[in-house]
């Protein structure tokens, strides 16, 4: 090898020695699970909804039933709309609509919507429907005023990659991403709620003790 095949070849190794170093500096590490667990867990996700000014209330399995009474009582709430499948003992004296497509003014004339979730991310304060049973369609949980959402303790995970693992099977169906109620802002940062969603959104995070 020649002196200047020599010199050549030692620039192409460090050239290349920093471009890969250069890819790996600008790879970020994403952190993929999360640490949390049990009940730091859910207060994570309580204080997050809590941020994005929802409603929260806690549940035991055994008091599901009566939290839900006492949230659709002090909402005033006496015509409620719910998915199929949704599996959940109503208060006496609710007048209840199985929902089976019903049109956008039908659904604005309900008092409430009530529907399960099929993940939470605790972060992002984030509970995501993907309209299977108890869930529904789309605009079940995005016309009516108040919407009532219930998250099982166990459907609660702390990152979105750790969501977005748990819906690869649903993957197919349209996905409902909520953060809090519907708000937006003008251009004087003036808050409005309930522009393209529910104005009211109160979650019931049960089975967490």
């Amino acid at each position: 090898m020649s002196a200047r095949e020599e010199v050549l070849a030692r620039i192409r190794i460090a050239v290349a020695d920093q471009a890969a170093k250069a890819s790996e500096s600008a790879t970020p590490a994403y952190r993929v699970r999360g640490e949390l667990a049990g009940p730091e867990l859910i207060s994570l996700l309580a204080d997050r909804l809590a941020d994005y000014r929802a409603q929260v209330r806690h549940a035991t399995t055994a008091s599901l039933a009566g939290e839900v009474a006492a949230a659709l009582e002090q909402r005033g709430a006496h015509r409620i709309v719910v998915p199929a499948g949704l599996n959940l003992a109503l208060p006496a004296g609710m007048a209840v609509t199985v929902d089976d497509g019903c049109s956008a003014a039908e659904l604005d004339a309900f008092d409430a919507v009530i529907t399960r979730a099929a993940v939470a991310i605790a972060e992002t304060g984030t509970i995501i429907l993907d309209g299977s049973d108890g869930q529904g369609r789309r605009a079940i949980s995005l016309v009516p005023d108040y919407h009532l959402c219930i998250v099982d303790a166990a459907q609660v995970v702390q990152l979105v990659p750790e969501a977005i693992a748990r819906l690869a099977g649903s993957a197919a169906r349209p996905l409902t991403w909520i953060s809090g109620p519907s708000a937006t802002s003008d251009i004087e940062l003036e808050r409005v709620e309930g522009v393209h969603g529910p104005r009211t959104l109160e979650v019931i995070l049960a089975g967490a003790g």
